[in-house]
Parts: structure tokens; sequence; C-alpha cells
């Protein structure tokens, strides 16, 4: 039976079998570090019966007024547990941080425009595109991410999803 828990200091060794993957982003431990000092509750890690670790969802919550909001900075899967509902589970799990513990209006997170494998994932799970983010992945090859938005319960018009009708630069970004 997989075990949903809080990400713990000794998970940042054992959790190469996720992070080792093509399609993670993978952060510096500081990061990863930050993340579980100042957002402990939307760091979340599946673990196996064998205590193996299965998947992970990073998230925190920023914004001011109705921007108010949860941020998945990263949710995967490792290979060997795919196509098993992990990811839906780990952003049902933040999901549910970000109504009962923040009360924000909505999630968002980013996604490389070039991902349709996850886009679909996430409009399967109720995510829209918001707006596209030109050149937003930096590197030898840049590349746009698409801001995809789900609306939470405190957000009742759904003001939080429409779609802005052009593109922005990253330092148009408000957080």
């Amino acid at each position: 039976m997989t075990t949903l828990r809080q990400f713990a200091m000794e998970d940042l060794l054992k959790f190469n079998n996720i992070n080792l993957d093509v399609l993670t982003e993978t952060y510096n431990m500081g990061f990863y570090m930050s993340y579980m000092a100042q957002w402990p509750e939307s760091f979340m890690v599946a673990e196996a019966p064998n205590g193996a670790l299965m998947g992970y969802v990073l998230g925190k919550a920023e914004g001011d007024d109705k921007l108010w909001h949860g941020h998945v900075s990263a949710v995967t899967v490792a290979p060997t547990y795919r196509r098993l509902g992990l990811a839906k589970t780990l952003m049902d799990s933040f999901e549910s941080v970000c109504v009962d513990t923040y009360n924000a209006y909505f999630v968002d997170l980013f996604v490389r425009a070039s991902n349709g494998l996850a886009q679909n994932m996430y409009e399967k799970f109720g995510y829209s595109t918001y707006r596209r983010v030109l050149g937003y992945y930096a590197g030898e090859c840049p590349e746009d991410a698409l801001d995809m938005r789900k609306a939470l319960p405190r957000d009742r018009d759904k003001e939080s999803v429409i779609p802005l009708d052009h593109p922005v630069y990253p330092g148009d970004l408000e957080w």
C-alpha cells in the first residue's frame, strides 16, 4: 500500500530513482531544503511498502489578494511507478492543502510548451492554459512554458483561470 507523507530530510538521499529521469526538473539541495523549511505541508512524497520513494509533489503558497495561490514547482513519479494514478494522488493532496491550509484562489504550474503528454495529464486533472510565457525555460534550447491553472472553491467565479489573450515574458510574471 502506498503511503503519502511529508518529505523528510533523509529523503534527499533516496530520491535519485525519481530525479534522474529526463522528464524531471532537478534542483539543487538548497532549493529542496528551503521548501521543507517554508512549506513542509506542501512537500509530499509517495512511499512504497518497501520504503522506496515512488514520487513527490513540491509546492508552495504565494501571491496577494485574488492572486493568492498554490504553486506546483514539481510533481514527478519514478518511471517504475508511472501509470498507477500517483501523479493525480499527489496533485489532489497538494490541492487539498491549498484549500484547507492556504485558502487559496487557485493552483498554478508551468509546463514546457513541447510537453504535450504533461499538458494532457494536467487537463485531465482540471487544469487549463492561462497564458504562454515566452522563453521561460533557459539553456541551450530556450523554450516557452504554459502557465496552467485550476480554480479552487474560494474563486467562485473562476476569474483566476480566464485565459490571457497574449503571451508574456518571465519578467512580466507576478511571482
